[in-house]
């Protein structure tokens, strides 16, 4: 005899079996994390200043409390990216020299380089850029504001930095020049620059000038090429801090010396 059996649509619906076993085992998860929490000891410092970090760096705790960041900690944390002073003084004289040789772009061949050097660096000037032929006066607009802006720079330079004015020339002899020789040429027009830098509010005490005739080429001068080359003025940028001293005037010099 059939069972009698009620209507399909009666029957009452029910939650998956499954879902009974999972709830108990997220119950059984919680206790034991609560458990391990209630176990456990927090830095309480440590949290306020992850809080604090998270206020300052992200802005995502709205509306709690500050709380200032040890400067040890702080120090351990803060990543040293940040370049050093001469780092950014060479990208600036970089700039500098760029705008230098596009204004003078008419002057082929002769572009304002500069390098890096013992204890410092320099910047080398094509005479072309500053003086006419045979001459030591520097009245080329260009030329002046070129020298301004380096003075500028040298202005925000550390106390201990100093800038050794060096003329050089080729080994022709002057020609139609007030100048006897080389090297009362060369002397000549680094003291000129030395001069346009003091006039522009650079401290005496910080220049140095010297001529150093045809003595110290960087190519031959057995081409127009060589010799527009050795024809220039540099400018050597170097520290004088009390540690090195004695380094620095050795290479100084040596360099006046060669």
């Amino acid at each position: 005899m059939a069972k009698n059996k009620c209507p399909e649509q009666d029957c009452p619906k029910c939650l998956p079996g499954w879902l009974a076993a999972f709830g108990d085992l997220m119950s059984l998860l919680l206790c034991f994390f609560v458990l391990l929490l209630s176990m456990s000891t927090m830095d309480a410092k440590k949290v306020a200043e992850a809080a604090a970090s998270l206020t300052g760096a992200l802005s995502v705790l709205e509306g709690g409390t500050k709380v200032k960041v040890s400067p040890q900690r702080q120090q351990e944390t803060t990543p040293i990216d940040a370049e050093d002073e001469q780092a950014q003084k060479m990208k600036t004289l970089k700039r500098t020299i760029i705008e230098l040789n596009e204004m003078s772009k008419a002057q082929e061949g002769a572009k304002a380089t500069l390098e890096e050097a013992e204890n410092g660096f320099m910047i080398r000037l094509p005479a072309k850029l500053l003086f006419k032929k045979g001459s030591a006066k520097i009245d080329d607009e260009d030329a002046l504001l070129f020298l301004k802006r380096i003075a500028l720079i040298i202005d925000k330079l550390p106390k201990d930095m100093r800038v050794h004015v060096i003329g050089h020339t080729d080994d022709s002899k002057p020609v139609y020049s007030p100048y006897e020789d080389n090297w009362s040429l060369s002397a000549a027009r680094a003291i000129s620059v030395v001069k346009i830098l003091i006039k522009n509010n650079i401290e005496p005490k910080l220049l140095t000038a010297c001529g150093k005739a045809e003595f110290d080429p960087i190519a031959s001068n057995l081409t127009a090429v060589g010799k527009e080359k050795n024809r220039r003025v540099e400018l050597y940028f170097f520290s004088k801090d009390e540690d090195n001293e004695q380094s620095v005037k050795k290479s100084i010099l040596d360099k006046v010396a060669q």
